[in-house]
């Protein structure tokens, strides 16, 4: 048998008409495999990102052939994000995984001595968990929670929950951009010892906080949604923010549920989290915005979310590890 010979490299104008079949099979098999919830860019808009420096490709020939690629990114984030580690097929799978993040480390080097690196493992690719844990990842597990319009009685269990009165210093209303700097305060303080800030560092500083909600509210990350975002008011001074967001413009997101610690233990969140999903419900039945449903996201292990997510009528669909290097 012929020896394999394995190289592993970035992306270059010369590999596109080489690369453009292991991306197709990649792309072929992003919702059945990989659980994305939009479509991944088509191959000329990959390119154009390649070649404007937003994404970086590492490719992985097997004697010329193309066979594996790992694809990450330094521009959203303060973290390198490890996006997709995708193999034309099982055979060799961990060696390949192994060849292409020993190349991953080495050409991140020096980003890494300030960044966090992060990698959310969906779909089959929490199979790989070994083979990332001994590049020195570790692992939290997040579990990925939906609200449907239809096809399920998500509203139904809205509609009677036993939420009782709000106290009376406090009141609900909807984004204004008056209320940023405020948001940048709490969700610092909610945030930046939570386990969050393990693979996005941003939420431990002010300025980081700040570049995060600049880029919910300003359309970055998806649409943003002031009107279903709830902020709560404690004698006129916000105190609790719950944001909204959309992507592809059918599903609506949760990104940050957040309260000052002060408030915090005294059931808020379920009275923003009411306010943002009835806001979408009556979008809903008045046939605007075409949204189907509402997602959100937290850790395995934080059962009160969990039991809050089911309470409002979420329903847990899958889960996956957040595999990050410090």
């Amino acid at each position: 048998m012929a020896e394999l010979i394995q190289e592993a490299e970035l992306l270059q104008v010369r590999d596109y008409a080489d690369f453009e079949p292991l991306y197709n099979d990649f792309k072929n098999r992003a919702y059945s495999e990989y659980r994305f919830e939009l479509q991944p860019l088509d191959y000329e808009e990959f390119k154009s990102s390649v070649d404007k420096g937003l994404i970086k490709c590492i490719m992985l020939r097997e004697n010329g052939k193309p066979s594996a690629f790992l694809v990450y990114t330094t521009c959203i984030s303060e973290a390198i994000e490890l996006n997709i580690i995708h193999n034309i097929n099982i055979e060799n799978r961990n060696r390949r995984v192994d060849v292409l993040l020993k190349k991953f480390i080495e050409l991140t080097k020096n980003e890494r001595k300030s960044r966090v690196v992060c990698y959310p493992m969906l779909g089959s690719q929490k199979e790989l968990i070994s083979e990332v844990a001994k590049f020195g990842f570790k692992f939290i597990g997040i579990a990925v929670l939906r609200f449907f319009f239809e096809g399920t009685n998500s509203k139904e269990i809205l509609k009677y929950m036993p939420i009782g009165d709000i106290e009376s210093c406090y009141t609900i209303t909807s984004w204004d951009d008056k209320y940023f700097d405020d948001a940048v305060s709490v969700v610092r303080e909610a945030f930046e010892n939570s386990s969050d800030s393990l693979f996005d560092p941003r939420f431990k500083t002010r300025d980081g906080v700040k570049d995060i909600l600049e880029k919910i509210t300003q359309d970055v990350y998806a649409q943003f949604l002031p009107e279903a975002t709830s902020v709560i008011l404690c004698d006129g001074l916000p105190v609790g923010f719950c944001f909204a967001n959309a992507t592809g413009g059918k599903i609506a997101n949760i990104p940050i549920v957040a309260l000052s610690k002060n408030h915090q233990n005294k059931g808020l969140s379920k009275y923003m989290l009411k306010f943002t999903i009835d806001k979408m419900i009556e979008w809903e039945e008045r046939g605007e915005k075409g949204l189907l449903e509402v997602n959100t996201c937290t850790e395995t292990n934080n059962f009160q979310a969990l039991k809050l997510y089911r309470h409002i009528g979420f329903k847990e669909d899958y889960n996956y590890p957040q595999a990050y290097l410090a």
